[in-house]
């Protein structure tokens, strides 16, 4: 590799690491306890990694703002150990890379090995409430938008006015969360070791409603029962992709699998009701 080319990656890993010192020590102020002594301890090490590098290139640079601003946005909507599995993955990328620019540099070794080694075992010690109830998330996600989305596709074809739609999508939907509240708190109070059955009841229903209020928002919006059908369905790709990109990045699995699950389900669902509802429409002459 040439010389100037080499020292162009070299202020590019300077800067990623005074930038990641910065976001670390942002979020170490915002945490406590455990969290707030790995945050601090991970932004220490960012900071030796930009000294490092700062002796080699001899230029002292300043952090890319942009990208801090991104990522403490990034930790309020998502948590803090969302953001960290983020910045990892970044790193991970990084690992040939420094293989192959910083052949003839002694700190090569130490330093890749304390970016993914050693600070993948530091973001496993996190403790964060909301990861630990995942479980109870997906639980509440998953079925708001299989039973939700077929549920709003037989009424919209069996119906065919948005707002009798929305209102008892919305009404059908409120029923179920609590009632899926409700099974999570008992199904966690019959465990021995479960988790706390009030806080997986909680984030249970939160999730369940919040995909209920997405999904027939469409309906109290437009008129025509076809485009608000088709926008709710725009609206299922986005939250399963958001969320299971979330949890592929928590849970280190592959985003594609999971995704293309929970899609084919919602959608099979839907396709299933809507035959239902049109069947019913026909079968009993609904007019409305």
């Amino acid at each position: 590799m040439e010389e100037g080319e080499r020292l162009r990656k070299l202020l590019e890993f300077q800067r990623e690491e005074i930038t990641e010192h910065y976001i670390y020590s942002a979020l170490a102020r915002r945490a406590k306890g455990q969290n707030q002594k790995v945050l601090t301890r991970i932004s220490g090490d960012e900071l030796g990694h930009y000294n490092v590098w700062k002796s080699y290139t001899g230029y002292d640079l300043r952090p890319s703002f942009f990208s801090i601003l991104k990522y403490r946005v990034i930790s309020y909507l998502f948590g803090i150990t969302f953001t960290m599995k983020l910045m990892e993955g970044g790193e991970k990328r990084a690992e040939k890379v420094y293989s192959e620019v910083l052949q003839d540099i002694p700190e090569k070794d130490k330093i890749i090995k304390e970016e993914i080694t050693h600070e993948r075992a530091l973001i496993n010690m996190i403790d964060e409430e909301r990861i630990n109830y995942i479980g109870s998330m997906v639980l509440g996600l998953n079925d708001a938008l299989v039973e939700l989305t077929g549920a709003l596709a037989g009424l919209t074809f069996a119906l065919r006015n948005t707002k009798t739609v929305a209102i008892a999508g919305f009404i059908t939907g409120f029923a179920a969360s609590l009632s899926m509240a409700a099974s999570e708190y008992l199904s966690q109070k019959s465990e021995i070791k479960g988790k706390n059955p009030g806080i997986s009841a909680f984030y249970t229903g939160f999730a369940y409603i919040i995909t209920v209020l997405l999904l027939i928002f469409p309906y109290f919006i437009f008129k025509n029962y076809i485009v608000a059908f088709g926008t709710t369905i725009l609206v299922v790709f986005f939250v399963v992709y958001l969320f299971t990109f979330f949890v592929s990045v928590i849970k280190e699995i592959s985003l594609k699998r999971m995704f293309l699950e929970m899609i084919g389900v919602s959608l099979g669902v839907a396709v299933i009701s809507f035959l239902i509802g049109w069947a019913a429409r026909v079968l009993f002459h609904i007019a409305v």
